[in-house]
């Protein structure tokens, strides 16, 4: 049982509860209940957690553990945890001493945000008095509390119902349980997030607890029901039985991979969008286009797909769609290159796969040539079309393609001329869209233009800095979306299998793949460190998991896609990424990996795109 493991459990709305196996929380958005003021952004943590202990006629005995500074765990209820089962919700087991042993469930209602928390003896006899004290902040979920005179304790009780507001500005918490409240403000001081302190990040936080609950396991199950807002209802037994048979239904219906891609799926407004991964990011351009293609059309959730589409359609904007619509409402940034491309690959790809009505079709058939036709004129970060008919893009200080980190003023990989996914992809937006001559004509300088002989690879980057005949010979994963992870390869026979054999041998990892070949100066084998260092190294061998569905691609298009080599592929690079989803966070997959071996989980725990390309991998290697 690998106690340091995440869970997650998603509400469909952007609000969450997360935490670890051991039940402490290691970073500032574990929470209880973190709910979306406004879906799926404005997300606030309401619940961090709670303390709990069990009262039994040979002592009081901890179900919780907290972590406090300097590095002093207490109480450790970790030291009775039996058993944990994330399936069909997360499960735990505690056994104490005298033979007691009471399950803990934690289950989120999806489309509503209501958290039912319960505990049941299993086992032993006698008295047994669970006691349950919530542990509150109120704060953006990128922040963290401290002791303050403006945090409201009181309490607002009306029957099994408990409501706490610790600030005006901010949604109350409403509780709802089988036993007896007792307000008894405490302040819990000093809880140290072990993962922000890896970060080099604020890591110290207080919370306030307004009060305790008291529960009698003898005489029946404990339950807890939290939700953000006002009073839940008289009968909390009546709102955790139908909460857990809707969502026993719900998930019986998926496999355990839709199970987990149904978390990314989320409401904006009066459609949908996909997360980017939990727990901090909120959704991304390039990010929702990439993981819709395995999330959604991969499991055939076509209305799904109509909706996000048809909500991205409406925000073209000289030629452009947003890669990022801010948390507090600002103007979305229209800051990529690739994103506007990747749209058009999965509309046509959508609209390939259903039948919608011709007002959708016409309207995103429409959006994607707006698209096309800004980037032929020309627009923001000089992206525009050149005289071969490739496309070119970027400007000193800015980061347009997915690799995109920054630190400080410094682009990492600035990446700016014509970077080669980029050209992939203008060249199947074309073909898709019905310009097969400009796609010809593209396809044709793709060829002779990106073509490193001496490597027996594709320069990742040509025309750098808008230079003509200034080439970037990095060895980067970049160069398989011309073969593979599209509808269209651009180069086939001998270039392209030596393509692919140079990927599988400088990049491939039982993880991903690594942004950058180890035998480059600019190798970073760890992705650690403070914020500047690990950013540095985002982009410079760090493995990402999302690339494995376009390498495998790759490899079946040059090897062959008969039977034997889908299995063949399937146990060489889809496996081993799938087992990692019962490693780091568990049923779902990392954001990266350290490109040294034993290849680390690290990034974002929950990430969407990574999860997207494991489906897509696994369909296309059955």
């Amino acid at each position: 049982m690998l106690t340091s493991a995440e869970w997650l459990e998603a509400d469909g709305e952007g609000g969450f509860a997360s935490g670890t196996v051991a039940g402490y929380r290691t970073r500032r958005y574990h929470a209880l209940l973190l709910t979306a003021t406004s879906p799926p952004t404005g997300r606030v943590v309401l619940v961090n957690g709670l303390e709990t202990s069990v009262e039994l006629a040979s002592g009081t005995l901890p179900l919780s553990t907290q972590h406090y500074g300097p590095d002093v765990f207490y109480p450790r209820g970790v030291d009775h945890l039996l058993d944990f089962k994330p399936d069909p919700w997360p499960q735990w087991t505690f056994r104490f001493p005298d033979g007691t042993a009471i399950l803990q469930e934690i289950l989120v209602a999806h489309g509503e945000g209501t958290v039912v928390i319960t505990w049941r003896r299993t086992s032993g006899t006698g008295p047994a008095t669970l006691k349950a004290r919530p542990l509150l902040s109120g704060r953006d979920y990128h922040a963290l509390m401290h002791e303050n005179p403006a945090f409201d304790f009181r309490a607002d009780t009306k029957g099994a119902n408990v409501t706490w507001r610790p600030y005006a500005v901010l949604p109350a918490v409403a509780a709802q349980s089988t036993g007896r409240y007792t307000h008894e403000p405490q302040w819990y001081r000093n809880f140290l997030y072990t993962e922000e302190a890896a970060r080099g990040l604020d890591c110290i936080e207080d919370l306030g607890s307004p009060g305790v609950f008291a529960f009698d396991l003898a005489s029946g199950d404990a339950v807890l029901v939290l939700r953000a807002g006002n009073a839940i209802g008289d009968d909390a037994r009546d709102t955790a039985e139908r909460v857990r048979e809707t969502e026993r239904s719900r998930r019986a219906k998926l496999s355990s991979l839709d199970r987990a891609a149904d978390a990314y799926i989320v409401r904006r407004g009066d459609g949908r969008t996909i997360i980017a991964g939990y727990p901090w990011f909120t959704d991304w351009g390039r990010d929702t286009f990439i993981a819709m293609r395995g999330i959604v059309l991969a499991s055939g959730r076509l209305d799904v797909a109509g909706a996000i589409l048809t909500d991205w359609a409406d925000h073209v904007s000289e030629g452009m769609l947003p890669n990022r619509f801010p948390d507090q409402g600002e103007a979305p940034q229209y800051n990529a290159v690739d994103a506007s491309l990747w749209f058009v690959v999965v509309a046509y790809e959508y609209l390939a796969a259903a039948k919608p009505p011709a007002s959708l079709r016409d309207k995103l058939v429409g959006a994607a040539k707006d698209i096309l036709e800004g980037y032929r004129r020309g627009t923001r970060y000089r992206i525009h079309t050149d005289v071969d008919g490739l496309l070119a893009c970027g400007e000193p200080g800015v980061q347009l393609t997915w690799m995109d980190a920054k630190v400080g003023e410094r682009v990492v990989t600035p990446r700016v001329g014509k970077p080669v996914e980029v050209q992939a992809l203008w060249i199947n937006a074309l073909r898709l869209a019905g310009f097969k001559a400009r796609a010809n004509e593209a396809a044709a300088s793709f060829r002779a233009r990106f073509w490193n002989d001496a490597a027996q690879c594709l320069y990742d980057v040509v025309d750098v800095d808008h230079a003509a005949g200034r080439v970037d010979a990095s060895v980067r994963p970049n160069q398989i979306f011309a073969v593979g992870g599209l509808p269209h390869a651009i180069l086939d026979g001998e270039r392209a299998r030596a393509v692919v054999d140079k990927v599988e041998a400088e990049l491939v990892t039982p993880a991903g793949l690594r942004s950058l070949a180890r035998s480059d100066r600019a190798y970073q084998p760890r992705y650690e460190g403070s914020v500047a260092q690990r950013d540095g190294a985002y982009h410079q061998g760090t493995v990402w998991p999302w690339l494995t569905g376009a390498f495998v691609e790759a490899w079946l298009r040059v090897h062959g896609d008969g039977p034997g080599n889908k299995r063949e592929a399937y146990a060489r690079f889809v496996a081993p990424l799938a087992a990692q989803l019962g490693t780091f966070s568990l049923g779902h997959l990392f954001e990266i990996a350290d490109g040294d071996a034993p290849h680390t989980p690290r990034g974002c725990p929950f990430q969407a795109w990574s999860l997207g390309e494991l489906i897509r991998a696994q369909a296309m290697t059955r």
